[in-house]
């Protein structure tokens, strides 16, 4: 079953809720977002702000307990994972979703050869024979650009370097060209060099196979050049949604407009670089009204006292704010 408007994924009334010492932590509360085939999405904000979270949900990996999935629906192609059996997610993750996780160090075994689990995943899904794997996992460790890849094929995943590693974290979550890659944070903790080098991989892989990708980060700067679309979340919310040439230009929501001036400018001469004041909030804890007024330059006392609407400023183009109208007319001016 296809969807009719070319949204390979639809996520409605998404709420994740972990049960803590200090009470309910809402780390997802209520998001709403679609991916259209083929095309890239970002979803950016501070860390801890539901953005892992909500990508660790399409999966079913929410650890139960303490996480639950309250309420929600994610429908992919057709199909509610939430309602699918084991059996049905086994053959969905690794061969039509795919995940490369923030620290390949601890996403790879250390204890099993490069080699094995290349393998492991594609006669898994794929039925492919012992020699018919190798072959292929060489393949595609030539194909995201490690070189020797026959002989490094059988090293340990500590012989590689951090780069190397995540680029073996992309081998094997391209292995089966599954229809949507869930990359999160793919460039953390990576130098600049290796960065644009696993970035502009991505997309080159993206291009040649025709996934839809959802690139998760906290850096705007990343997803500049990578994404169709972007996601702002804050506090287990999505803040702000449009497109990145949108966004970029008029942002309507303070939050984002905070994160865009936290980007370093190579043109600007600043002496200090700008930070949003103070910290996130305590998800457990949540402030009456908006949970951003504490810390925007923008709030006025409505801000603490309501929560926000969420207003469409253009028909593609949402924020969460009291103020959203005013912010977008404001960007405006300035783009």
């Amino acid at each position: 079953m296809n969807d009719q408007n070319g949204n390979l994924l639809s996520v409605t009334d998404l709420r994740v809720h972990f049960q803590s010492a200090d009470g309910t932590v809402k780390a997802v509360d209520g998001i709403n977002f679609e991916v259209r085939r083929g095309e890239t999405l970002g979803i950016v904000g501070e860390s801890g702000s539901g953005k892992t979270v909500a990508n660790l949900a399409l999966m079913k990996l929410i650890p139960t307990p303490p996480g639950k999935i309250v309420s929600g629906s994610i429908n992919f192609n057709g199909a509610d994972i939430l309602k699918l059996s084991p059996a049905e997610l086994r053959d969905l993750r690794g061969k039509r979703i795919a995940m490369i996780f923030q620290d390949p160090m601890t996403s790879l075994n250390p204890f099993m050869r490069v080699s094995k689990q290349l393998m492991e995943v594609t006669r898994l899904h794929l039925g492919h024979s012992k020699a018919e794997a190798r072959a292929h996992a060489i393949k595609m460790l030539e194909h995201v650009g490690i070189p020797d890849a026959a002989d490094r094929v059988d090293s340990y995943p500590h012989e590689f370097s951090g780069g190397m590693r995540q680029r073996v974290m992309i081998a094997m979550a391209l292995s089966c060209k599954p229809e949507l890659l869930i990359a999160d944070e793919p460039t953390t903790a990576l130098d600049v060099t290796i960065q644009a080098q696993i970035l502009e991989l991505i997309k080159e892989l993206k291009a040649e196979i025709g996934t839809s990708v959802i690139l998760v980060t906290h850096d705007l700067g990343v997803v500049a050049g990578m994404t169709d679309h972007l996601i702002v979340m804050y506090a287990g919310k999505i803040f702000e949604q449009a497109s990145t040439k949108e966004l970029f230009a008029r942002p309507g929501n303070p939050y984002t407009r905070g994160l865009l001036r936290s980007v370093p400018d190579p043109t600007h001469n600043a002496e200090t670089l700008y930070q949003i004041p103070g910290q996130p909030p305590d998800l457990a804890h949540l402030p009456t009204g908006c949970p951003f007024a504490p810390r925007c330059e923008r709030a006025e006392e409505i801000c603490t006292r309501e929560f926000p609407p969420f207003v469409e400023l253009t028909p593609n183009h949402h924020s969460l704010c009291h103020f959203a109208n005013e912010v977008y007319t404001e960007s405006s001016a300035k783009s």
